[in-house]
C-alpha cells in the first residue's frame, strides 16, 4: 500500500468517527479516538456489507458503510461499559 492509500484510509476514519460522534451525541473519543472507532467501524461495516452481497465502490459509500459500523461499534461500547459518551 502506497502512502496515499494510508492517507485516505485515515481520513475515511476520521470522517466517519467524526460523523458517528454526531449522531450518536456523545462527547466523542477525541481525534485519534474517532478516527480508530472509524477505522475499525469501516471493517466492521465492510465485514457486514458483504456478507449482505454489497460492497462500496466510491468514497461517499464507504464512509457511509464505515459510519453505519462506527456507529454500531459504539452503541456496543455504550451498551457494554454503561456510558453515555
Amino acid at each position: 500500500m502506497d502512502g496515499h492509500g494510508i492517507i485516505v484510509t485515515l481520513l475515511i476514519g476520521l470522517i466517519a468517527g467524526f460523523l458517528t460522534g454526531k449522531i450518536m451525541k456523545g462527547s466523542g473519543f477525541g481525534v485519534i479516538g474517532d478516527i480508530v472507532i472509524g477505522i475499525l467501524g469501516a471493517l466492521v461495516g465492510g465485514f457486514i456489507a458483504g456478507h449482505l452481497g454489497f460492497m462500496p465502490a466510491g468514497i461517499v459509500s464507504t464512509i457511509i458503510v464505515a459510519t453505519l459500523g462506527a456507529i454500531l461499534l459504539t452503541f456496543l461500547y455504550r451498551l457494554v461499559t454503561g456510558s453515555r459518551g
